[in-house]
């Protein structure tokens, strides 16, 4: 595993300088930027003051030369300064990424944990009422826009039932320590988390189911069950392991799209994260904390699928022994 970490290095770091490179060129061709915010705000800016402006901030150079200034810093793990915020854009980065972990992380794990499970009922008898009822259920959550499940979950189990908080990752005003204090946490991470998993968790029951099926037709598991091995013993023990191997596939690649996803949920229930960040930042022109937050997601995807070549190896025996 290490000799496979080693040999990947050298392509990490050029995925993410030309992820740093693409987005740089990107983001530099959508129209306006930091300087004609600031002038629709004020609602006085002359032509002069905003010459001075792009200057003061380095956008009055050559596309190039931006471009330049950019990578060197990046030499220097230096992501530049936030001018909107008044702070270093790494400093934003890492205050408000451990929020957008623990709701990326808590919704992966539902979606995943459950996806499989409701896979695995399924494929025992393919087309049966369980699987009928469970098919609809993911196919229901696959199809319903996020934004729209998590409007539905607030006016539900916030406004109607009142058994969570809507908004925010802690309750204001009030001063918990320990326990006490995660426990409020987690009740506040519910209803984003669950909302960013329904949508995933179709995607990896549908997968789990078509792939358990296919693994249950194996020489095999009819081996198995010749030598007398049935119902669960078959499926958890010999089934499952090569079934997983799609799944993890798929885990690697729903990586970044739930890193985007978190965007919508973030700004539906204020959860401070990367992604209510990335609109506030989109919204003030703010270039550099994009930059920022795209590079490291960037590097969060990279690592992510590391892992999964990983798992592949421990999974699966052939791909371990491989060069």
């Amino acid at each position: 595993m290490l000799n496979l970490v080693l040999r990947r290095l050298p392509l990490i770091v050029l995925t993410v300088l030309a992820t740093a490179v693409l987005n740089f060129f990107l983001l530099k061709a959508v129209p306006g930027d930091l300087v004609d915010v600031i002038a629709v705000q004020s609602g006085s800016a002359t032509p002069e003051y905003m010459a001075q402006l792009r200057a003061a901030y380095g956008l009055d150079s050559g596309l190039l030369i931006q471009l330049g200034h950019y990578l060197w810093q990046l030499a220097h793990l230096d992501l530049g300064h936030s001018f909107r915020y008044n702070e270093s854009v790494l400093g934003l980065i890492l205050g408000r990424l451990p929020a957008t972990l623990a709701l990326v992380g808590a919704a992966l794990t539902l979606a995943v944990v459950f996806g499989v499970l409701f896979g695995i009922a399924s494929a025992q008898r393919p087309h049966g009422w369980l699987d009928t009822v469970l098919s609809s259920l993911s196919t229901l959550g696959y199809s319903a826009p996020m934004f729209w499940t998590a409007l539905m979950l607030i006016v539900l189990f916030g406004v109607h039932l009142d058994w969570l908080p809507v908004s925010g990752t802690e309750e204001i005003g009030v001063d918990r320590h320990g326990a006490a204090l995660w426990l409020d946490r987690a009740r506040h991470l519910v209803l984003p988390a669950s909302t960013l998993a329904l949508y995933y968790l179709a995607v990896f029951a549908r997968l789990s189911r078509a792939s358990m099926i296919e693994t249950l037709q194996e020489d095999f598991i009819r081996t198995a069950r010749a030598k007398g091995n049935r119902g669960p013993r078959i499926v958890w023990r010999h089934a499952l392991r090569n079934a997983m191997l799609p799944v993890v596939t798929m885990f690697g690649l729903q990586s970044s799209a739930l890193l985007g996803g978190s965007i919508v949920v973030e700004s539906v229930f204020a959860w401070p994260g990367l992604g209510q960040l990335s609109f506030d930042a989109i919204t003030n022109r703010d270039l550099n904390v994009l930059l920022g937050i795209l590079l490291f997601s960037a590097v969060l995807v990279v690592l992510l699928n590391l892992l999964v070549d990983l798992l592949y190896r421990v999974l699966d025996p052939r791909v371990r022994h491989e060069p």
